[in-house]
């Protein structure tokens, strides 16, 4: 990969279409990781049921359903909570920490798809400046002086422009669309109002409607308005950090491809691992603060 061939693009692009349905890039990994994570549940499942006797792959998802599982509980101290809340928690922090990882494999980001020409027609009786392709008749005009001066008229043919755009990667990981993480967001906020009203009732909403005093009224407002601004950091700040990394690791690898780049890996290995850990701790720290009432805070 040369300097000249850096494709970044801000944005997730769309590879091909299902029905009438854009199928973007980050999609398409995402459907990939999410398959493999239920892959991986149908493999541990089948183990369960047909062996008298632990096996490798079935030691190595206990032990990361019994880490996923001490993590959630030292911060609930309730049992009950635990329960409720890791079924999403180590859903988060899996799907999370794939996709993070998925966008460091090789050929991610790399593979492309097939590139396309893009037909553009242009009016020259509407441009300012003829292209070189236009056809323009010429005049034989003679000014004042008996000298003889060409003109150009333009004809008002249209004329066809052939333009290449940079081929989109046909993978690009999840967390690395803002798309994702804001969907991410959304559910991670949706579910904290709904664990509060499931521990609290309709006592819940007391945090953002209080008229018991103006000073209460005040912080309500200020809780209903922290709501909004959990979801735009969740989203931002996932994303970010991924989107970020990727760009440091292809101009990076651009530069100089040999060896320099490795430490860089290292780094984003542990970046996909911190980010998809802090998305997962924050969720659970918002959805037991969301069982307690205000007045307890």
């Amino acid at each position: 990969m040369s300097a000249d061939s850096i494709h970044i693009s801000l944005s997730a692009e769309t590879i091909f279409h299902v029905g009438g349905v854009a199928i973007t890039n980050s999609m398409f990994t995402t459907s990939i990781v999410s398959a493999l994570l239920i892959l991986f549940a149908v493999v541990v499942n089948r183990s369960l049921t047909t062996t008298n006797r632990p096996t490798g792959i079935q030691n190595f998802a206990e032990w990361i359903i019994e880490a996923l599982f001490t993590l959630v509980h030292s911060i609930t101290h309730d049992l009950k909570k635990t329960y409720r809340f890791f079924p999403l928690i180590a859903t988060f922090f899996l799907f999370i920490l794939l996709n993070n990882w998925f966008g460091l494999l090789p050929g991610v980001g790399t593979i492309v798809v097939n590139e396309k020409s893009e037909h553009e027609t242009t009016n020259i009786s509407d441009t300012a400046m003829i292209p070189d392709t236009a056809h323009v008749e010429e005049e034989l005009v003679v000014n004042s002086h008996g000298e003889p001066v060409v003109s150009t008229e333009k004809t008002g043919q249209v004329v066809a422009k052939e333009t290449h755009k940079p081929a989109p990667p046909l993978f690009r990981a999840g967390t690395a669309d803002l798309n994702t993480t804001l969907a991410l967001a959304v559910i991670s906020i949706i579910a904290t109002q709904l664990f509060g009203i499931q521990a609290q009732q309709l006592g819940y909403f007391k945090k953002f409607l209080n008229f018991s005093s103006p000073i209460m009224f005040f912080v309500g407002i200020l809780e209903l308005v922290s709501e909004v601004a959990k979801m735009i950091s969740f989203a931002f700040r996932l994303f970010g950090n991924i989107f970020a990394g990727e760009v440091l690791l292809v101009v990076i690898a651009a530069l100089v491809p040999l060896v320099v780049p490795l430490p860089f890996y290292g780094l984003e290995l542990f970046v996909g691992f911190i980010q998809a850990l802090v998305f997962s701790m924050l969720s659970l720290v918002f959805f037991n603060m969301a069982t307690i009432s205000h007045d307890e805070h």
